[in-house]
């Protein structure tokens, strides 16, 4: 059985409180943000993460190896289901992600992606793949944490598409590690909540009616053991992370 919808007035009272934390956000990240040290960076991403979440009753559940503020140098790799997946983790471990450079165009939400250290791709253009793999590398060097979508889109958490691995070669290049996780968003019975999804022609006005309509939306993110790169080249490392994530999402 599916879960019922959240009624409309709740609907509107999560929907006017999430456009004041994007308003506080906003004003956050224009004037402090930019003046905090790394550590203190961290925790206010994490804590607007959580609040954001919070506010659209969206429920994190980790599994595995969770990582904590000791972990550095990492590349986090997970399949692709929505624009929460960004907050969810976050919310864990606040990491750069690498986007598609489109969502930088997205109103307030892709200012504040942006103003997160978010480095973003053109994956129309091949010679772009370069640049990204020079900034990836130079972002793992200085301890940072990164996470890409290997699937290079979203679907509706039902499959499992082919990874992209060519980013890889910023993890090989500098002798770092990767870290797989699954990312799931599953209904009350068990099954794929696709409801939760942002795939196919869905706009993003029509992803966040949907979520909002869901009265106990649950994510959980699955983390593996990280995975050294050494002796490994970056198709090696794609292939290897593909199947922890397919394994655990029990998908081919």
């Amino acid at each position: 059985m599916p879960d019922q919808r959240t009624s409309i007035p709740r609907q509107l009272f999560r929907l006017t409180r999430l456009g004041l934390h994007i308003i506080y956000g906003v004003a956050v990240a224009a004037t402090i943000l930019p003046y905090l040290n790394p550590i203190r960076r961290d925790r206010t991403i994490r804590r607007w993460s959580r609040q954001f979440l919070t506010i659209l009753n969206i429920r994190v559940v980790t599994k595995g190896a969770v990582p904590n503020d000791a972990v550095h140098s990492t590349m986090f790799v997970a399949n692709h289901i929505s624009w929460l997946d960004i907050h969810a983790l976050n919310s864990i471990h606040p990491v750069r992600f690498i986007a598609k450079s489109d969502i930088r165009s997205w109103p307030v939400i892709g200012w504040l992606v942006a103003q997160a250290n978010t480095l973003f791709i053109d994956r129309e253009k091949k010679q772009d793949a370069s640049r990204m793999v020079t900034a990836v590398a130079d972002g793992l060097r200085a301890g940072d944490c990164l996470c890409y979508f290997p699937e290079g889109t979203t679907t509706d958490g039902t499959e499992l598409r082919p990874f992209k691995g060519s980013l890889m070669q910023a993890v090989v290049d500098t002798g770092t590690v990767i870290q797989p996780f699954s990312i799931r968003y599953p209904r009350s019975d068990g099954s794929v909540n696709t409801a939760m999804a942002y795939h196919g022609e869905t706009t993003i006005w029509q992803s966040l009616r949907m979520i909002l309509m869901q009265p106990h939306p649950v994510v959980e993110l699955d983390f593996s053991v990280p995975i050294s790169s050494a002796g490994h080249e970056r198709r090696g490392l794609c292939l290897m992370a593909r199947q922890v994530i397919a394994k655990q999402l029990n998908l081919d």
